[in-house]
């Protein structure tokens, strides 16, 4: 949260309240980057004051380039977002006074981008050029081409952000693992957008990468859990000072979030138009409806995830009194990484690898 809400400040301090908009998950992942690779010292935090998205109250959040850069590029990645919406005359857009006044943003957000990335030697009109190409290859895509073509622009963009964190600390021999972490973490961004998308785009006729080339969901998870080892791999190699945050976001959670979209993609789960929350995503629409349970019951299912540890150990379940979905206490960030206890398993990891893999093999 103090990146994310880093993030939103770094917006709007440098580019205007409208700019907030353009806040996203997959941007803190530059600022969290350049905080793991940087020295601690006491600037890494300052207090922000009380936001209603926080319940009004003061908290921590992060600055400094970390938090600049982060918005560079999500500034960026919300203006080609944006242009591409008005060029293709989507719903909304497709009404000349709003395309003309979403273009008027786009391109006002472009040059905002380009200045703060030149601040920080950051070219963004490198990241423009690469995703500029995704309309080129999106027309030519056709039954039959690899999907991994039409990713390819998003892929060299996301690697172009990633690999600059490790300029902006002064860690040179970090910039060739960044560029293959962030050619990965793009082609996993792009695919997973796809399948999420997928009926919504088929009901709709509109276009879509994995129904265009002809790709199935076989085919897409596997190119995923592929991206999400070679993560793996990258992080190995670069180093950090500190990785808890890290390989949380980085290897678990996404990880999570293919087990998560392919398990709905094949439930044919469609989730209800919902409108995106202050940060610009929507809330979960693929989480259940909340189930309520009468106190005999919510007490009895209680005692059941106490007794067996699953209120402690799983990294997310059903609270029987609210029906509400919560997160496990050994599952939260602020208690250090799951590979913290690794001594303390009582399998055979041999063959496992590194600690990260033992954990994953006996499940701990």
């Amino acid at each position: 949260m103090a990146h994310l809400c880093g993030l939103c400040l770094a917006l709007r301090d440098s580019h205007g309240q409208l700019a907030r908009t353009a806040t996203n998950y997959d941007g803190l992942i530059v600022s969290v980057l350049v905080e793991a690779q940087s020295p601690a010292t006491p600037t890494d935090r300052r207090t922000a004051g009380p936001c209603p998205l926080r319940g009004l109250r003061t908290a921590p959040v992060a600055q400094g380039e970390g938090a600049r850069l982060a918005a560079a590029v999500s500034l960026a990645l919300a203006s080609a977002k944006m242009r591409d919406h008005v060029d293709d005359r989507d719903g909304l857009f497709a009404r000349r006074p709003v395309a003309v006044a979403a273009g008027g943003v786009a391109d006002r957000w472009r040059r905002q981008s380009q200045s703060a990335g030149e601040s920080l030697g950051f070219d963004a009109a490198r990241l423009f050029d690469s995703l500029e190409r995704q309309v080129v290859l999106e027309a030519a895509a056709s039954i039959g081409s690899s999907v991994l073509l039409v990713t390819a622009p998003t892929e060299e963009a996301t690697a172009l952000a990633v690999e600059h964190t490790a300029v902006l600390v002064g860690r040179p021999d970090n910039r060739p693992a960044l560029r293959e972490l962030g050619r990965y973490f793009g082609r996993l961004a792009h695919l997973l957008d796809a399948v999420e998308d997928l009926a919504e785009d088929q009901a709709s006729s509109a276009w879509n990468p994995l129904a265009a080339t002809g790709t199935s969901l076989e085919e897409a998870e596997r190119l995923c859990r592929d991206a999400v080892h070679g993560i793996r791999l990258a992080l190995a190699e670069v180093e950090l000072r500190d990785s808890t945050l890290v390989h949380r976001l980085l290897v678990h959670e996404t990880d999570a979030a293919v087990r998560r979209t392919f398990g709905h993609a094949r439930a044919g789960y469609t989730p209800p138009p919902m409108a995106p929350n202050p940060f610009g995503t929507s809330p979960d629409p693929l989480a259940p409806p909340a189930r309520r349970h009468g106190p005999l019951a919510a007490c009895g299912l209680w005692a059941l995830l106490c007794c067996t540890c699953q209120a402690c150990c799983r990294e997310d379940y059903e609270n029987p009194c609210t029906g509400r979905r919560v997160h496990g206490p050994c599952s939260d960030p602020d208690c250090g990484d799951c590979c913290d206890g690794c001594d303390g398993c009582d399998c055979d990891c041999d063959g496992c690898g590194d600690c990260c893999a033992c954990c994953d093999c006996c499940n701990c």
